[in-house]
């Protein structure tokens, strides 16, 4: 299934401005200007001009290989991933993250009711199922830097019709 977009004129618009070479772009603003920031508890107080701040709203400011990220509680998932910017196209993808640590503390996916009433959902909102299954390797603090200790297990799911 390829992107749902939202108007006529948003796939020409997409496909003359990609999300890739926006990324690009921005990284390339970035270092070459220097630019610093200001922790404040989890987030990051960057002084920006008018077309870093254009640039960095074009992004949706993420870094997941070229996918847009989104909070996915109206959808009743983690996230929703877009494929390009969201304001031209629907996300693709109803995103739930598990991880075996945790025992799946937080309670989704445990019996058959539970994912048949998920794969509704995401087929009623037009989105693919997509669960990431977690798992820590070693100890490590919580920074960028800690990535690797990490394996992701990806799983799409569609719903069945016999």
């Amino acid at each position: 299934m390829g992107p749902r977009w939202k108007g006529k004129a948003a796939e020409v618009k997409v496909l003359a401005d990609p999300i890739s070479e926006i990324l690009s772009q921005l990284q390339s603003s970035l270092i070459g200007s220097n630019s610093r920031g200001l922790l404040s508890g989890t987030s990051v107080l960057l002084k920006a001009d008018a077309e870093l701040t254009d640039r960095l709203n074009r992004a949706c400011f993420g870094r997941s290989k070229n996918w847009v990220v989104r909070s996915g509680c109206r959808c009743g998932v983690d996230f929703v991933a877009y494929r390009h910017h969201p304001a031209l196209v629907h996300s693709e993808y109803a995103v739930l993250v598990l991880s075996a640590q945790d025992g799946n503390a937080n309670g989704r996916l445990r019996v058959w009711s539970d994912f048949h009433c998920t794969l509704r959902l995401c087929g009623s909102v037009a989105k693919t199922l997509l669960v990431l299954d977690i798992e820590k390797q070693q100890s490590c603090a919580a920074s960028p830097s800690c990535l690797d200790n990490y394996i992701v297990e990806e799983r799409t799911i569609t719903r069945w019709s016999p």
